[in-house]
């Protein structure tokens, strides 16, 4: 299963109310050496969220990607 699918599959099964990590998702799909792709996951999430298929908060707030700064987490849009 590639990165992209993961997260949308994962976030879909939580449901437009919660949310998932995206060291979740690494840790689902790298579970040795999940840090070091943590930059792949969360670049592939901005993407989805590009196209409209997640949100990415911070604090329940969707957050602008271009600017993100510390813990985020992934939705799927309802």
């Amino acid at each position: 299963m590639d990165i992209s699918s993961t997260i949308l599959s994962t976030a879909a099964k939580r449901g437009p109310e919660k949310s998932t990590c995206p060291s979740e998702i690494a840790r689902m799909l790298f579970p040795n050496d999940w840090r070091k792709q943590m930059k792949a996951v969360l670049d592939t999430a901005i993407e989805l969220h590009r196209q409209g298929k997640v949100v990415i908060t911070q604090k329940g707030i969707p957050v602008e990607v271009d600017h993100i700064k510390g813990p985020v987490r992934i939705k799927i849009r309802e």
